[in-house]
């Protein structure tokens, strides 16, 4: 392998990664809503399958939403209409800039607030998803899935994986509910009581955002295409991000004694989170591919490239950004992310670029509504 290109003549083994970023995922959703519509007219079919062009999807929080929705043959224009449709009730009130708003939260309504947005994003979920299983989708797809969470019964990361190798643990969990527990982000949302499938009792567990500790799941996608690919097959991992935000802080020394209010109670330390974990992430992902590339197994990261965000974006940016006109901006930054991408597709001289257009002249075509959920019973 050379830095971008795989050499290889073998059918890789292909993998997608989404991150979570909120309700900046329709941001992602509206960049793989158009690319997609690119090349199904070109190709001149309905709609591509984005799903289904890939052996392994992993997704954390929103990027899981996306990733589960692509599994199963959603088109890409409804999961945008997901978020644009539920958006407002799943974050009843955003947690905005200063002290005031976060101390309201906590002092007020927080309680009611974190509860009617969970049963808004249950339902906007079990309407998308279904009751379709985690079993279902490799038994009846043959796409793979890793979702990273958190268990709180012991504080350990989890992730609700069903591949060819991952055994029977995660079988009968509903894409639904593995959504809901890796997206359970706090402070913005309540934490998610998913009962274990396999009894007959109430048996809960009780899941935090797989974004605390896995926000870009580069790495847990790498561990299992190593685990499921064949150990001559070169793998392929195409990883997307939301809106990048110019980042960074110019601090003062005099002003490093923050209190929790400083923090807006602790509902700055997400976005820092979330930016610190998209950087180190793609940076480790890309070390480890070149040397175990180096090893004799070729492995291919490529993050599909965004422009920096506007300075005018950035008060559309917060993790619970709901409003109307900030839907509109991210949707629109996510198109013009596309034809960025698009116009690097379409450079014969441009490795990731010729890659990113090789996968997506592979992708099947699917219909323009979608995988029937017919397929699934």
């Amino acid at each position: 392998m050379t830095d971008g290109i795989e050499t290889s003549q073998a059918k890789p083994y292909r993998v997608l990664c989404i991150d979570g970023g909120g309700m900046r995922g329709i941001y992602t959703a509206a960049l793989l809503d158009k690319l997609t519509g690119y090349y199904a007219r070109l190709r001149n079919v309905e709609a591509l399958d984005i799903g289904k062009g890939f052996d392994l999807i992993a997704g954390t929080s929103t990027g899981a939403i996306l990733g589960c929705a692509a599994a199963i043959g959603r088109p890409m224009p409804s999961i945008v209409a997901l978020y644009e449709q539920h958006g407002a009730a799943i974050f009843p009130h955003r947690i905005k800039d200063g002290v005031l708003s976060p101390l309201w939260r906590a002092v007020a309504r927080g309680g009611r607030i974190v509860r009617a947005g969970d049963a808004a994003l249950q339902l906007a979920l079990r309407n998308e998803l279904q009751d379709i299983t985690m079993k279902q989708v490799l038994d009846k797809r043959g796409i793979s899935l890793s979702i990273p969470a958190v268990s709180m019964e012991k504080h350990r990361s989890w992730v609700f994986k069903k591949t060819p190798k991952s055994g029977v643990r995660d079988d009968n969990y509903r894409l639904a509910d593995v959504c809901l527990a890796s997206s359970a982000a706090p402070i913005y949302r309540s934490l998610a009581a998913i009962r274990d499938p396999d009894t007959d009792s109430d048996n809960f567990r009780v899941f935090a955002d797989g974004g605390l500790w896995a926000n870009n799941p580069v790495l847990v996608a790498m561990i299992d295409a190593l685990s499921c690919a064949e150990p001559d097959q070169p793998i392929e991992i195409f990883s997307i991000g939301n809106v990048s935000r110019p980042a960074g802080s110019q601090i003062p020394p005099k002003k490093v004694h923050r209190s929790m209010l400083s923090w807006k109670l602790g509902a700055e330390i997400g976005p820092l989170a979330i930016d610190v974990q998209e950087f180190a992430y793609d940076q480790m992902a890309r070390f480890f591919a070149g040397h175990i590339s180096k090893l004799g197994r070729s492995i291919t990261h490529v993050r599909i490239p965004q422009q920096e965000a506007a300075a005018t974006m950035l008060q559309y940016l917060s993790l619970d950004e709901s409003r109307s006109e900030a839907l509109k901006a991210l949707i629109a930054h996510g198109y013009d992310d596309a034809d960025m991408v698009k116009s690097l597709c379409d450079r014969p001289g441009h490795p990731e670029g010729r890659m990113i257009h090789t996968l997506f002249n592979e992708v099947p075509p699917m219909p323009k509504a979608g995988i029937p959920r017919e397929v699934f019973q």
